[in-house]
């Protein structure tokens, strides 16, 4: 069984239509259809994508055809901090700036914590809002971030941060902008329109290490 045939296997293990599937996926309507009917090769930028968004998915046996199809969990991903300080906060999304910016007021709010050891070293967790950045993440959805300092910023380009504007925190995918002062935010959501930000109007950046999705 080739690559292709098992991405067809798990398109209709999840009973998710070709047209639906190519959107989430961000190929052209039609390719994955076309690609199976012709038993032809997918690429690997293509296979990153569908492991990066259906988390569920198996990757050893996407590509070698071992273990099950479907990965299962025998420990919770996340689970409730019963020591005082111990694991990473949940935040509100509105208070993104004050932790990232060292508010002790922020920080002693009466937040949930939780231990999450695949996060390890994340400073915050908060969850998603808006349909902006679907279908890489649902709003409801938790995101595991890592501050980084402005003092000494570098972006990955076209990883995903949290963003701190003038206008309001923010989840993009981050891009080279038109000059060094600035970046280009982008949606993963088409019905959003890519835009600039200059980085002055930046308050506060965070990472975003990945998502805990909810059912």
């Amino acid at each position: 069984m080739k690559i292709v045939d098992r991405i067809a296997a798990y398109i209709d293990f999840k009973g998710i239509s070709l047209n639906s599937f190519d959107k989430s996926i961000g190929a052209s309507n039609g390719y994955i259809g076309k690609q199976i009917k012709n038993g032809a090769s997918v690429g690997s930028d293509i296979i990153e994508k569908i492991i990066s968004i259906y988390q569920d998915l198996n990757f050893e046996w996407l590509i070698k055809g071992t273990g099950p199809m479907i990965l299962t969990h025998d420990k919770p991903l996340a689970t409730a901090a019963t020591v005082p300080g111990e694991g990473i906060p949940l935040i509100p999304f509105d208070a993104m700036a004050g932790v990232c910016q060292g508010d002790i007021s922020v920080m002693e709010l009466d937040c949930e914590r939780y231990v999450v050891p695949v996060f390890r070293g994340a400073d915050f967790l908060m969850p998603v809002k808006g349909s902006s950045m679907y279908p890489k993440y649902s709003s409801g959805d938790i995101v595991a971030c890592k501050k980084i300092p402005l003092n000494d910023l570098f972006f990955q380009w076209n990883k995903v941060y949290v963003l701190d504007t003038v206008q309001g925190p923010l989840i993009k995918r981050v891009l080279k902008g038109p000059d060094p002062a600035h970046i280009l935010a982008v949606s993963e959501n088409e019905k959003y329109e890519p835009f600039e930000l200059h980085l002055s109007q930046l308050r506060a950046v965070a990472i975003v290490m990945g998502v805990i999705r909810l059912e």
